[in-house]
C-alpha cells in the first residue's frame, strides 16, 4: 500500500500496537462525545467504542498519528464482497483539518485490496454530511445498537 500523508507533513497512518488500543478507544469515546451526547448515552456506547486485542486479529485497523499524539482511528471487517467501516473517529480538535478523509482513502484503498466491491457504513448522524461528500448513497437503515430508540441510517459505497 502507499505511504499516505494529510495536507501536513506531520500526520502519517501506520497500525496501531496493542498497547496504544486504550489510548485509540478513548480517542472514540472524545470524538462521539464532541457531538453534544449526554452522559448517558456515552456510558451505553462505550463497548461498542472501545477497541480489544482481538480486533487486530479480526479487523483492519489504522491509526492517523503525529509525532506526539494518535489524532484519528478507522477500522474495517469484511464480510463476502462487504467492508464494513466499523470506526471512524477523529480527536476532536483535528476534525476539518483533513484526517477523516486521510483514513477514508485508507479505507477505500484496502477495501479494494481485500477484494470487496462496497464499502458499508452505519452512520452517525452528525457524521452523515460527510459519508455523502465522500460518495455514500443512503441504502438502509437499522436501530442503535447500544441505545435504545434511534434509527441510523446505513450508506454504502460501491467501489
Amino acid at each position: 500500500m502507499s505511504d499516505q500523508r494529510a495536507s501536513f507533513p506531520e500526520v502519517a497512518l501506520r497500525a496501531p500496537r496493542a498497547d496504544e488500543l486504550p489510548t485509540a478507544s478513548a480517542l472514540c469515546l472524545r470524538s462521539k462525545a464532541h457531538w453534544g451526547y449526554d452522559k448517558a448515552f456515552m456510558d451505553a456506547c462505550c463497548d461498542e467504542l472501545t477497541l480489544a486485542r482481538e480486533d487486530l486479529l479480526v479487523s483492519e485497523l489504522m491509526l492517523a498519528v503525529t509525532a506526539r499524539a494518535i489524532v484519528g482511528v478507522a477500522q474495517l471487517s469484511q464480510n463476502e464482497n462487504v467492508v464494513e467501516l466499523e470506526k471512524l473517529f477523529i480527536e476532536p480538535d483535528w476534525i476539518g483539518r483533513g484526517i477523516g478523509k486521510l483514513l477514508f482513502n485508507w479505507s477505500v484503498e484496502k477495501a479494494r485490496y481485500l477484494g470487496a466491491h462496497t464499502i458499508s457504513v452505519t452512520a452517525d448522524p452528525y457524521a452523515v454530511p460527510f459519508y455523502e461528500k465522500m460518495g455514500f448513497e443512503r441504502f438502509g437503515q437499522e436501530a442503535s445498537g447500544s441505545v435504545a430508540g434511534p434509527i441510523l441510517p446505513i450508506y454504502q459505497l460501491q467501489l
